[in-house]
């Protein structure tokens, strides 16, 4: 099935003309019509746009000097603007926004002959870890318990809809955004690999902000090295975003496969949580074996501001949320809700256009930020991510990478621990870290549970370093022989 390839395969097919972009495209397309009624992985589908894209790819295809993703079928985050498809953030306060441009990341996709079937759902303003919060419904992740077909399970978050759609071949690779693990504990629940590249790594103009000293683009795919060749599209320097680092793109393909012999892998002895489930601690040793076994030597290290690293982000990320947000008012663009006064405009507006998790957030950013305990609160937290992002500079001068575990658990069901809220950020205990630090992270396949779920192991580098995070998250793929199942694609049809 088209459906079932690589991008890396389908490079291939596409330049011996086994297939057609076209027909790719048409495949893709029907699996989406097939299931995103039950998995809601896309909020807006793109069939006409794609299917003209993909008849030029074909037109590109017949000459030499195809572009590396010509024709090749993705989704796009709904926080990326696309120039004259809807971008909602999952919000029905942008609901009917139309961008007249284009965001760096997705116009580099197009440069290189990307094809969007869609934009994927998310967490409302990318708040969330479980794809729950999209005023357009939950995403249902595609994995199914052992003995529980009826069990719906969450995909994660916020990237949730990319990471569904690339786990059940809706589209080949989906663009993500990860402020504190958003795109590598979806990847985790949903099976499939991704990236969280160095912060200013891939500009972040014309997307959609939530944290901005956090957010930052990556791609979600069925293998690293997909990941790596969407990495390399979507990475370079963007004048127009002060936050982007002007330094070298390197040929991140080129080191997957590459020799791990004399590399140096640390063991954060802070990420062994109490009451972290066997089977997690499990899938983290035979992620340490692997690695050991392609010659790596295996080195225990300290992280010790870990512990306040989930304090930390959630006092950072919703004051940034809280300052970003405050342009949402009614008056200069998206939802407006009439009221009897400017004021009574203001609140009618954000209390329909907002939803609870989201109005949460920014209500503690506010907080936060307030007289009397900006002090207290948003400067010490700047302090201590100073530390958290000292503690891994310390790290890299003994190691090369650092192994832990993605996510503490698999995925979960929809109705599980929902009704606390501090347990849902709990899911985003062993991503944020590197997010506080600005440092390249990426999840990859590692097993399955006991209940026959995917797990995930996390591969933490140095910053501008992603080729070595893609040589070990490399080795462990090889080694757990688990990147591309055909029969997800199978289960979920």
């Amino acid at each position: 099935m088209l459906t079932e390839l690589t991008i890396a395969s389908a490079q291939g097919g596409l330049k011996r003309r086994d297939f057609s972009a076209v027909e790719l495209t048409q495949a893709h397309l029907a699996a989406i019509e097939a299931l995103n009624g039950r998995l809601n992985a896309f909020i807006t589908v793109t069939a006409e746009r794609a299917l003209d894209a993909a008849r030029r790819a074909d037109a590109v295809l017949a000459g030499e000097d195809a572009p590396a993703l010509t024709g090749i079928p993705l989704g796009i985050k709904d926080l990326f603007c696309t120039d004259g498809v809807r971008t909602t953030a999952a919000s029905r306060m942008l609901e009917d926004f139309v961008p007249p441009y284009e965001s760096t990341v997705t116009a580099n996709l197009l440069r290189d002959g990307a094809v969007f079937v869609g934009k994927t759902n998310l967490d409302e303003f990318a708040m969330g870890s479980a794809n729950i919060t999209s005023a357009f419904g939950a995403v249902e992740n595609p994995w199914k318990r052992t003995g529980e077909p009826d069990t719906v399970l969450v995909p994660g978050g916020s990237s949730g809809g990319s990471a569904a759609a690339v786990a059940a071949g809706l589209a080949m690779g989906a663009t993500g955004t990860d402020t504190g693990g958003s795109i590598r504990q979806p990847a985790a629940y949903c099976g499939i690999a991704g990236i969280k590249p160095t912060y200013g790594r891939c500009s972040r103009w014309g997307t959609i902000a939530f944290a901005s000293s956090l957010d930052q683009a990556g791609p979600m795919a069925r293998t690293v090295e997909d990941c790596a060749i969407l990495l390399q599209s979507m990475a370079g320097f963007d004048v127009r975003d002060s936050t982007s680092v002007d330094v070298p793109v390197p040929e991140y393909r080129a080191a997957c496969g590459r020799s791990l012999k004399g590399m140096k892998v640390g063991i954060p002895a802070e990420y062994r949580v109490a009451g972290m489930p066997a089977e997690i601690e499990a899938a983290w040793e035979q992620g340490i074996a692997w690695l050991r076994d392609a010659g790596c030597e295996i080195v225990n290290v300290s992280l010790p501001h870990t512990k306040y690293g989930l304090a930390t982000y959630y006092i950072v990320a919703p004051a940034e949320c809280s300052s970003n947000l405050a342009r949402y008012d009614g008056v200069r663009f998206g939802r407006r809700v009439p009221g009897e006064s400017l004021d009574a405009l203001y609140e009618a507006t954000r209390r329909e256009g907002f939803g609870p998790e989201v109005r949460r957030r920014i209500l503690m950013g506010t907080y936060v930020l307030s007289a009397g305990y900006y002090d207290a609160y948003y400067l010490r937290a700047q302090k201590v991510r100073h530390l958290i992002r000292r503690d891994f500079e310390e790290a890299f001068r003994m190691v090369d990478v650092l192994l832990t575990p993605t996510a503490p658990s698999p995925a979960f069901a929809q109705g599980e621990k929902m009704d606390d809220p501090v347990q849902m950020y709990l899911n985003d205990v062993f991503t944020v870290p590197a997010s506080m630090a600005g440092v390249p992270a990426m999840s990859v396949p590692a097993g399955l549970s006991g209940s026959g779920l995917p797990l995930g192991l996390q591969v933490i580098g140095r910053s501008f370093d992603e080729e070595t995070v893609i040589a070990a998250g490399s080795a462990i793929e090889r080694a757990a022989s688990f990147a591309h199942r055909p029969a997800l694609r199978a289960e979920v049809a």
